[in-house]
């Protein structure tokens, strides 16, 4: 069916179904229920709008270039679900590539992607110092790069509620696993830390300090990075780890000391993805809404590309929330300790 024949069927002007079929900002104009109609006549008679003559017009390609490290991690899988949510809801294909955090593929990726007549593009836990000359949105970025937008959580928020947690569970000695140095959230995110338990009073013990080595999404990092807790000989009650998927190599660890989670040693977690609530026992974490960051960052971005002069802010903050589950509980006198237990 052509664009004439489908506006004829639902009496309307081929101009008024090409801006709404082609999801044009002059379509904000038209009434939701008139979109319907045309989007339902669209589907029943399996009307394509011809992208090639789309694209001519507009002079875009509607595809944007996504950037991540690693695409089956499960912050990045998070954060890429509301990506694509809102792109596929708005006509845009997209392309993804993962550097691995490598630097080479850093700096080489966005111009692969501008050769590809990307639109804009979205990068995701990346570091990002260049201005190119599409709009650019990042999730979880912390430079200030004229024209690009970061989506970040609030960092200061969630060091409270995790701390202010175990704090009023009566735990004092906690061990903390930091982020691998080339995450874009280590720094932030453990400056906030440092913060908080400031504040609350709280005595960070360097030895119960370990940071992540390697780039594997893999448990196997908090796995070791724990063992290395343990092996210090320090005793702690609580365990704040970097991400979920930390955390859960950090339980393997303690159970395979002879320590129970959480009655020995509790556990708390950051991200919330899919699988924390499935874990045995189902795990305590910070939770960010990733799935939402993803959605706004394609949000912002497709308001960039439309309205080009449009006011926006360079940074947009979410808010975390803590989920408690089964791997926190109150401190005891009687609790074993991690440097008594047998590793």
């Amino acid at each position: 069916m052509s664009l004439k024949k489908l506006a004829e069927h639902l009496g309307l002007s081929p101009a008024t179904v090409s801006l709404v079929i082609n999801r044009s900002i002059v379509a904000d104009s038209i009434p939701q229920e008139t979109k319907d109609r045309i989007f339902a006549a669209a589907r029943k008679f399996k009307y394509r709008p011809n992208f090639f003559a789309r694209s001519l017009r507009t002079q875009r390609s509607f595809t944007i270039g996504v950037i991540v490290p690693e695409v089956s991690d499960g912050y990045s899988a998070s954060v890429m679900r509301g990506v694509e949510d809102y792109l596929l809801q708005e006509g845009y294909f997209y392309f993804v590539a993962s550097h691995r955090h490598r630097a080479d593929l850093i700096d080489e990726y966005p111009r692969m992607f501008l050769e590809r007549s990307v639109d804009g593009l979205i990068a995701v836990d990346t570091p990002w110092l260049l201005n190119l000359s599409v709009p650019v949105v990042t999730v979880s970025g912390h430079h200030n790069v004229k024209g690009v937008i970061n989506i970040v959580l609030n960092h200061q928020r969630a060091a409270e509620v995790a701390l202010k947690h175990l704090f009023h569970l009566g735990h004092r000695q906690i061990a903390f696993i930091k982020g691998q140095e080339f995450s874009s959230d280590t720094e932030i995110r453990w400056a906030s830390i440092e913060r908080v338990a400031c504040q609350l009073g709280l005595t960070i013990n360097p030895r119960l300090v370990v940071q992540l080595e390697g780039d594997s999404p893999s448990p196997q990092l908090g796995y070791v990075a724990t063992r290395r807790l343990l092996a210090s000989g320090v005793p702690f009650s609580a365990l704040f780890a970097f991400n979920d998927i930390s955390a859960m190599g950090a339980i393997r660890a303690l159970r395979e000391s002879g320590l129970q989670v959480p009655e020995d040693v509790s556990v708390v977690g950051f991200d919330d993805i899919q699988s924390a609530a499935y874990q045995n026992p189902s795990l305590t974490t910070v939770r960010q809404p990733l799935r939402e960051m993803g959605r706004a960052a394609a949000e912002i971005l497709l308001k960039r590309i439309n309205r080009p002069g449009a006011d926006l802010h360079d940074q947009h903050t979410v808010e975390p929330e803590l989920v408690i589950r089964e791997t926190t509980c109150p401190a005891s006198d009687g609790r074993r300790s991690p440097s008594k237990s047998k590793h």
